[in-house]
């Protein structure tokens, strides 16, 4: 049996667009759903927005997300950060240039008092990514 924990982020009306960024950055295979495609909405501004995406890349990893309906609050980046971590330098550092290029950089991305390279941003679609490269 396999339990993954992975992110499921929230957006208001860019989920394409950033699942298509995310896709871009990580590779993989990138599945989406829209509310039409599973008849979820009855409102008609709704029936094009992602109700599910789905990217699995080679190594790995999965990020899911979803338009938020009208009917829901939302509020971008709150409360959480998306990590990515491990000793594949170059890979690491390819993935913090595409994710902070088109977004602002909170904490540059270079040596930390623990002695491993660290940074922190939100890329352009508001979501909080950290960075951790541990040295060999």
């Amino acid at each position: 049996m396999t339990v993954r924990l992975n992110p499921y982020l929230g957006f208001r009306d860019t989920a394409r667009q950033a699942m298509e960024f995310y896709h871009s950055v990580f590779g993989g295979e990138l599945a989406v759903s829209t509310f039409a495609d599973f008849d979820a909405s009855t409102d008609p501004t709704e029936q094009d927005k992602i109700m599910h995406a789905m990217l699995e890349t080679e190594d790995g990893l999965v990020l899911m997300g979803a338009d938020t309906p009208n009917s829901m609050d939302y509020t971008p980046g709150a409360g959480f950060s998306v990590s990515l971590s491990g000793d594949d330098d170059a890979r690491l550092r390819r993935y913090w240039d595409a994710l902070s290029g088109r977004g602002t950089v909170t904490v540059p991305l270079e040596k930390a008092p623990w002695g491993d390279t660290f940074g922190m941003c939100v890329d352009g679609f508001g979501v909080s990514w950290l960075v951790n490269i541990t040295q060999a």
